[in-house]
């Protein structure tokens, strides 16, 4: 029976979230042709959605630290699945996101991520796509909104080990701007390749700020200890519950 209701409310969800999101962006196309603000309300939009119909499989959210949406910023959050993905732009009013350039080529997303003023990167073009995304980070720390990146570059499952990749120093060192590490446990609720969901808490922890000014090798160190300091807190409940069978 248990598994049954974990099944139905995971088949509602996807029909409610991809329904939705598919009527959204058809919907809303003409919006592509009025100012960007316009496109980077409907991305918090979408993120609202999100966090409602995943209440629908039992998923809720918690957030906890200093959200720091008083000051510019660059958020660093772990990414553990698709969650994030849409509800840190609700959550944070839409900062300029750092996405791979793959997601450009979705059909109709694609538009919404470049009038959002999205910053792609190209993740094959080596050293020509890290200046790019100096120059790009600058020019958004210009515009005075918060930067988010997800400074692993892919989602990464509960408890596995994946490094941290340099564009997140790059943008550090071209926008000036504190780095606020993220650590959320996503994953144990929206699985990153699951069709199912599962129901939980999502804790989304802001953790102290990293000051700008430090070189890679002392920023790199710091903001992975941070992060995974918090991530082996935030894990643990869900990681011991999966060694017992729970």
């Amino acid at each position: 029976m248990v598994a049954l209701m974990l099944y139905l409310r995971s088949l509602l969800f996807n029909i409610l979230f991809y329904g939705l999101t598919a009527i959204l962006a058809v919907l809303l196309l003409p919006a592509l042709l009025l100012p960007a603000g316009v496109t980077r309300l409907m991305a918090r939009l979408w993120g609202w959605i999100t966090v409602v119909t995943l209440r629908v499989a039992g998923g809720h959210h918690r957030i906890g630290g200093d959200i720091a949406l008083d000051r510019q910023v660059i958020y660093a959050a772990k990414h553990q699945s698709a969650w994030e993905t849409t509800v840190l732009a609700y959550l944070l009013y839409c900062p300029v996101i750092v996405l791979k350039q793959e997601l450009l080529r979705l059909p109709l997303l694609g538009f919404y991520f470049r009038k959002a003023g999205c910053i792609a990167v190209d993740r094959s073009a080596g050293m020509k796509a890290l200046r790019q995304l100096r120059a790009d980070a600058a020019t958004a720390a210009v515009s005075g909104r918060s930067v988010l990146i997800f400074p692993q570059g892919t989602r990464v499952a509960p408890g596995a080990e994946h490094k941290y990749e340099i564009g997140i120093f790059a943008v550090y060192e071209a926008t000036g701007l504190p780095v606020v590490p993220v650590a959320l446990n996503s994953g144990h609720v929206w699985g990153r390749n699951s069709w199912r969901k599962y129901p939980g808490v999502i804790d989304v922890d802001f953790l102290p700020a990293i000051p700008p000014g430090l070189d890679r090798k002392s920023f790199m160190a710091a903001l992975e200890s941070a992060i995974e300091t918090r991530m082996a807190v935030l894990d643990a409940p869900y990681l011991k519950a999966q060694s017992h069978g729970g």
